[in-house]
């Protein structure tokens, strides 16, 4: 049996699968913590890969190895390879102001669309470069390379064998802001805006292209980002959405056309194929549930019996649930909302149901956004820990208004890595068949008076900005 390796260095944990190469069985896997906050040290990062590689029976007889990661983040190396100060990860916002500066400056977001796909927002690594510039002007004279999270970890991995062997992937390049999805290429005039320089960046790979081998002798994938990796995990094909109720909701679909929209709403990033996964992220997602149980004083089973419970509308009341501000739409400092308040509704069932509505239709917006780019939208795969709410998954095609399967809960950021590592092993064209995960499917029976009622509610409370 030849086995492959993925690695999930994510925010919260770094997470080791090894499976079968040709069949994609689970052998063995691992885990292991990173800490809280908005900034890290990238040697905790290495530390936790070698607790979760150990954990995970070691990786001497792994054949191959590919990292996926949380994405944008900023790890900054002086000339001789060490890492400059913490790296700065994607839910750092210092760079708010940053990244309003260099959409200004480009001229608004049509330009930056055009040139690389996307808007500048706090996430992305240029305005983190530029916040550097600013704010450390002595850590960005000795920056000498910029990489991202992934791109570390797979040096690492090789030893740290020097900056020209730096690389990375087409989707973890994209959530830059200085590489262009639609071109294939690297803005170095952009990154010169934000930084005042221009310092050595990660050779992008293609999709199947080796990143060199490991200190333990297996041959290096070339990673990617943590959504395409997930795209890959589930084996998602053009017309899937990937829909993610974590502590943010994520909506991307597979592509064969790039994506440019000036809102900013839609991220026009790259995937792990060679094709295309537009995004747009939400802050309200799962929480949204948590806060609703807590109101009520339920638990996450009983919360969702009372929303299965309550007609669908929930007679009218209604949820708008920026509980944290909104970033699709843009409203920062917009708060939730409950509309619609009679004798009739005031119960924890139709209180219920509102929010996993309200829930749902936030994240239809998202939906509507990518569907505006041009991409066309065959289904929803329904993953992440909201999912595992039936109320969520019995309610979401009603809303969603297409077909949603919701796969097994699984590790697949760390599956889509170990599905490229099998896939640059075997020299394939494609990656390999996988028997994909089993789903729970539900058929799009549309209930468009919710999302009507739930718009009307969501512009009333616009002037909230």
């Amino acid at each position: 049996m030849t086995l492959v390796a993925g690695v999930d260095t994510s925010t919260q944990a770094c997470k080791v699968v090894v499976r079968d190469a040709a069949s994609g069985t689970l052998v063995r896997e691992g885990r292991a913590s990173h800490p809280d906050g908005t900034e890290v040290a990238p040697a905790v990062w290495a530390a936790a890969l070698e607790q979760a590689v150990a954990q995970a029976g070691g990786l001497d007889d792994v054949a191959a190895v590919a990292v996926g990661g949380q994405q944008h983040g900023m790890v900054c190396l002086d000339e001789d390879g060490r890492v400059v100060r913490d790296a700065l990860l994607w839910n750092d916002t210092r760079s708010a102001g940053a990244a309003a500066d260099l959409t200004r400056e480009l001229g608004g977001g049509q330009a930056w669309a055009d040139a690389v796909g996307l808007v500048p927002v706090a996430s992305f690594t240029v305005t983190k470069l530029r916040w550097l510039a600013q704010a450390e002007p002595e850590n960005a004279a000795r920056t000498a390379a910029v990489c991202l999270p992934h791109d570390w970890l797979t040096w690492v991995l090789a030893g740290r064998p020097g900056l020209d062997a730096l690389v990375t992937d087409r989707g973890d390049a994209s959530g830059t802001g200085y590489w262009s999805a639609a071109t294939g290429k690297y803005r170095p005039d952009l990154l010169e805006r934000a930084f005042g320089a221009t310092p050595h960046l990660p050779r992008v790979l293609g999709p199947d292209e080796t990143a060199g081998t490991s200190t333990t002798g297996a041959v290096l994938g070339p990673g990617t980002g943590d959504n395409a990796a997930a795209a890959l995990g589930l084996a998602a094909e053009p017309g899937d959405v990937v829909l993610s109720i974590g502590t943010s909701g994520v909506v991307s679909i597979v592509s064969e056309t790039p994506a440019a929209d000036p809102s900013g709403a839609v991220a026009g990033f790259a995937d792990a194929t060679g094709r295309f996964l537009p995004l747009v992220a939400t802050l309200n997602a799962a929480r949204v549930l948590d806060a609703t149980a807590r109101l009520l004083g339920v638990d996450h089973e009983e919360l969702s019996r009372l929303a299965l419970s309550a007609p669908a509308g929930a007679g009218g009341l209604t949820v708008v649930p920026y509980l944290e501000g909104e970033r699709t739409p843009d409203r920062p400092t917009s708060t939730g909302a409950v509309h619609g308040l009679t004798l009739a509704t005031s119960t924890p069932a139709h209180l219920a149901r509102a929010a996993v509505e309200g829930l749902l239709c936030g994240l239809a917006d998202g939906l509507d956004a990518v569907r505006a780019t041009g991409a066309e939208v065959r289904r929803v795969l329904l993953v992440g820990g909201g999912a595992r709410s039936e109320a969520v998954r019995r309610i979401a095609p009603a809303v969603l208004g297409v077909p949603v399967l919701v796969p097994p809960p699984g590790e697949y950021v760390a599956d889509g890595a170990a599905r490229q590592a099998a896939w640059v092993l075997s020299g394939a064209a494609g990656p390999p068949e996988w028997q994909r995960p089993g789903t729970e499917v539900h058929e799009a029976d549309p209930t468009p008076a919710v999302r009507e009622r739930y718009a009307e509610v969501r512009d009333l409370t616009a002037q909230r900005i």
